[in-house]
C-alpha cells in the first residue's frame, strides 16, 4: 500500500513504474526542475484515477489546484502514449483463437438537453468506450470515448474494429447490439426460444464464451473516475487508455 494522506490501494510497484514513464518523459523534454518529484507526480495522478477525488488534497502535496490538474493531465498523456493501437492488440490472437467485443458506457455528469451524450440503452448521459479482448476477459484494447447516444455497430464501424477483424480474419464474438457487421463476426440469434434446438444450443454456448468479456470492464471500473467521471468528455479517452497502460503493468507485475 502506499500512503498519501489515506490508503491509496495500488501497489508501490505500480507507482514506481509510472514515476519511472514520468521522468523518461521529462528527461525527452529536457525539464529542469519541477515542484514535485516523479513519485509524487504519479502518485497524485493515480489518487483521482483509483479514487475519483477532486483536487483539494493537492495541498498535500504542495501545489495549487491549477498546478496539480496540469500534473495530472501530463501524466495520464505519458499514460496514455503506452497504450497499444488497434492493429497491435490483434496481433496476439492466432489461427483457432477468437476475441470478445463489447462496449460500455462511462457516465458523466450532464443535463438532459446535452442529448449527444445520453443513452437510450442504458437511461442515461455517458460516454461510449468499445473493448477487443481475450477470451479469458484481458483487455487487449480501449477505444477511445465517443458520445453516449454512439451505437455499439456504429461505434465499432467507426472505430476501425470491424475491418481490422476481417483483415486479420480474426473470429469476434459480440452481442446482439451488433448484428449486421457480418464480416467475421457471430451474434446471437434473435428469438432463440422460438428456433429449433441447434439454435438455442448456439446461443447458450455463445453467451458462456463471451461472458469473461464484461471482466474487461470490471477492472477498468476499478478505477472509480470511470464509474462516473466528473472531469471534461474530452479527458475521458485519455483516462480510458491510461488506465490500460496500468492494467497491462498490473498484468504483467
Amino acid at each position: 500500500m502506499v500512503p498519501y494522506r489515506a490508503t491509496l490501494d495500488v501497489p508501490h510497484e505500480l507507482v514506481e513504474h509510472v514515476s519511472w514513464l514520468i521522468y523518461a518523459r521529462r528527461c525527452e523534454r529536457g525539464t529542469r526542475w519541477r515542484k514535485l518529484g516523479c513519485f509524487q507526480q504519479a502518485l497524485l495522478a493515480l489518487v483521482p484515477l483509483r479514487k475519483n477525488e477532486t483536487l483539494p488534497h493537492a495541498a498535500g502535496f504542495g501545489v495549487s489546484t491549477a498546478t496539480a490538474w496540469r500534473y495530472v493531465d501530463e501524466t495520464l498523456e505519458v499514460l496514455a502514449s503506452w497504450a497499444p493501437g488497434l492493429n497491435e492488440a490483434l496481433v496476439g490472437p492466432g489461427e483457432g483463437d477468437f476475441v470478445i467485443v463489447d462496449g460500455t458506457l462511462i457516465p458523466i455528469d450532464r443535463i438532459a438537453a446535452d442529448q449527444p451524450y445520453y443513452s437510450q440503452k442504458h437511461r442515461k448521459h455517458g460516454m461510449n468506450v468499445q473493448v477487443v479482448a481475450r477470451p479469458d476477459g484481458t483487455p487487449l484494447w480501449f477505444s477511445r470515448a465517443t458520445p453516449g447516444r454512439t451505437h455499439d455497430l456504429t461505434a465499432a464501424r467507426a472505430h476501425g474494429i470491424v475491418q481490422a477483424c476481417l483483415t486479420r480474419q480474426v473470429l469476434v464474438l459480440a452481442d446482439r447490439a451488433y448484428q449486421g457487421a457480418g464480416a467475421t463476426f457471430r451474434t446471437p440469434y434473435y428469438h432463440h426460444n422460438e428456433q429449433p434446438e441447434h439454435y438455442q444450443q448456439f446461443n447458450r454456448d455463445h453467451a458462456r464464451l463471451r461472458a469473461p468479456g464484461e471482466r474487461a470492464f470490471a477492472q477498468l471500473k476499478t478505477w472509480r473516475l470511470l464509474r462516473r467521471a466528473r472531469c471534461s468528455t474530452r479527458r475521458i479517452g485519455t483516462a480510458v487508455q491510461a488506465v490500460h497502460t496500468l492494467l497491462t503493468c498490473t498484468y504483467s507485475g
